[in-house]
């Protein structure tokens, strides 16, 4: 499956570079819901509210509403999580709530499962030099990806692992890392970071990962002719 990203900053939908300098911008919100309006899920992040800032509160209420969304960024709390289901989100995305203390909150996202539902739950493997970055990727902390999927594969649906270093750089994500964590998990993995060709949404097909796509989209680099699955 394909997942076109809408990421959010300042009010506005953005394409970040490698989650850190912002290369695009639009406020044409009607028009991304059009565009995006056949695919059977969006993958929505609030850039702000992960970072710490004010929240996008509006905007994320505006393409709830409007289209089937998974949802992250800034999510910190059970209650953060149950406010946005109870919204429509059809999934809640965790990430730096997951660690506490340079360590995984196991405990957390026990109770998270056990309060919301395993099927409702994606974590966040976001990873630069092969360490885990939280706080809107501004802090590492010395956890390995694979280390996280297997502390907490029994507490969600599934997980998406985000290679930092490609992300919106439109060079590809390495595929190695991503069989790593496949072979680790039989959950769901959504992979992201930099996808931006035919043939790499085809290679993660294969491999059973789905994809999240953002700048290609947005820049018209990508296109999906009928040849290429949307869905599983």
């Amino acid at each position: 499956m394909l997942i076109p990203s809408i990421d959010l900053m300042d009010g506005k939908v953005v394409q970040l570079i490698q989650g850190e300098k912002k290369a695009l911008e639009f406020d044409n919100f009607d028009e991304w819901v059009t565009r995006f309006s056949a695919f059977p899920l969006i993958q929505l992040i609030d850039l702000d509210a992960a970072m710490g800032q004010a929240a996008n509160t509006q905007l994320i209420e505006f393409f709830v509403h409007r289209l089937p969304c998974q949802i992250g960024g800034g999510i910190r709390t059970i209650q953060d999580a149950r406010r946005l289901l109870g919204l429509g989100a059809r999934r809640v995305i965790f990430g730096s709530s997951l660690i506490q203390d340079g360590r995984m909150n196991v405990e957390f996202a026990k109770q998270a499962a056990d309060e919301l539902g395993v099927e409702k739950l994606i974590f966040a493997i976001d990873s630069r030099g092969g360490k885990l970055a939280i706080r809107g990727w501004r802090e590492i902390v010395n956890i390995a990806p694979l280390e996280a999927v297997r502390a907490l594969e029994s507490f969600c649906g599934a997980f998406l692992y985000t290679h930092i270093e490609t992300e919106g750089m439109l060079n590809g994500i390495p595929l190695e890392p991503v069989m790593q964590l496949r072979q680790a998990t039989k959950n769901q993995l959504i992979a992201a970071g930099g996808i931006s060709s035919h043939q790499e949404i085809e290679q993660l097909h294969q491999m059973g990962v789905d994809a999240v796509v953002g700048m290609a989209l947005y820049l018209g680099k990508l296109k999906l002719p009928d040849t290429i699955p949307i869905s599983n």
